[in-house]
């Protein structure tokens, strides 16, 4: 039988262990190992690590981040990092948004999260306004708020509420530079599945998809002919969906499992699948699918969950980075698989 020729070819080029590809900035990859945050120019090809700065966690943590089980059953880390032009960085750890002036080399916390751990990611505009949205259990439905900041993170402020019975809590916020817009994504059921289109400063938000699981993501990348997103449901089978620009939606591709991490390298686009406990879902790998079109997707690299609960011990899952990659690698972060945990890989994409 004539198999069609794969439109990506992923090439391992290095791997790094115990570290977090976190975002890229123009040319340069940012990671984490523990709370000591790094970077490295990736265009050439050559690697080379420089730490940036640290943060400086509770005690205890200082501990637990010290061991991989311990990592994964507390959750340490940096899990967001923004990066402004004028080299402030913000990132989100444990309970806290941080944040490293340009010149300094300790993080200082900027705002206290109390809702939850930590958001999910955090975004930046061309005018260099930061926002994310609060992410915790929110078992009786109260308000949830998106915060913003105007003064590069130094402090936050609430940009948009949602009311008390609206939403769980919010997943993602993407910038669209295309239609100049934030995109909203929340959770976790029924109405409360969304998909929103908002202004730069949240003086106008509304929903442009709602009510059912294929509403419910957290990734989503911006492209010339619409938004791709990928669906987070363990209740029913996952896809790759298109929300052209005229709205019209599109299920474009199936995929293993919950996704809820994707990124673009140049004009090829990812996403991740996780395994989590699902009875429709039941892969047991991780899996990076791709496609260089937008139509034709592909799975192109797997892993097997490792032995340790999930429960206790994260789902199995791959990390992938936020920001612009002009480069030609993809930079990923496998966790709680065998043989791989906590590895940060390079592939070059061809």
């Amino acid at each position: 039988m004539k198999r069609d020729a794969p439109q990506l070819r992923l090439i391992a080029e290095r791997s790094f262990a115990r570290m977090r590809a976190l975002a890229w900035h123009r040319d340069c990859l940012y990671a984490s190992r523990g709370y000591e945050l790094l970077r490295t120019p990736v265009g050439s090809g050559e690697i080379c690590w420089e730490s940036v700065g640290r943060w400086q966690p509770e005690w205890w943590r200082q501990i637990t981040s010290r061991t991989r089980l311990g990592f994964r059953l507390v959750r340490d880390g940096f899990h967001a990092l923004a990066v402004l032009d004028s080299g402030t960085l913000i990132g989100a750890v444990p309970g806290a948004i941080v944040t490293l002036a340009t010149g300094e080399r300790e993080f200082v916390r900027s705002h206290r999260v109390l809702r939850g751990t930590r958001p999910l990611h955090i975004i930046t505009t061309p005018e260099e306004r930061l926002y994310w949205g609060e992410y915790f259990d929110n078992a009786e439905r109260d308000e949830v708020h998106i915060y913003g900041s105007a003064d590069g993170g130094a402090s936050w402020q609430v940009a948009y509420t949602f009311p008390k019975g609206r939403i769980r809590h919010v997943h993602n916020l993407v910038y669209d530079g295309r239609l100049s817009c934030i995109w909203v994504f929340t959770g976790d059921y029924g109405e409360e599945c969304r998909v929103l289109r908002a202004t730069l400063d949240f003086a106008k938000v509304e929903v442009v998809l709602s009510g059912n699981q294929q509403a419910r993501a957290v990734a989503a990348l911006p492209a010339p002919d619409g938004l791709y997103f990928s669906t987070d449901t363990p209740l029913e089978q996952n896809f790759v969906y298109r929300l052209d620009r005229e709205a019209a939606l599109a299920k474009v591709a199936p995929l293993s499992g919950s996704s809820i991490y994707g990124c673009a390298v140049r004009d090829a686009l990812f996403f991740s699948t996780m395994v989590e406990p699902s009875n429709t879902n039941p892969d047991q790998n991780v899996r990076i699918y791709g496609s260089r079109s937008g139509d034709r997707w592909e799975s192109l690299l797997s892993w097997e969950k490792d032995f340790w609960p999930m429960r206790f011990f994260q789902y199995g899952n791959a990390f992938l980075p936020d920001g612009v990659n002009h480069s030609t690698f993809l930079a990923l972060t496998t966790i709680a698989v065998a043989g791989a945990d906590q590895t940060l890989h390079l592939f070059r994409v061809e």
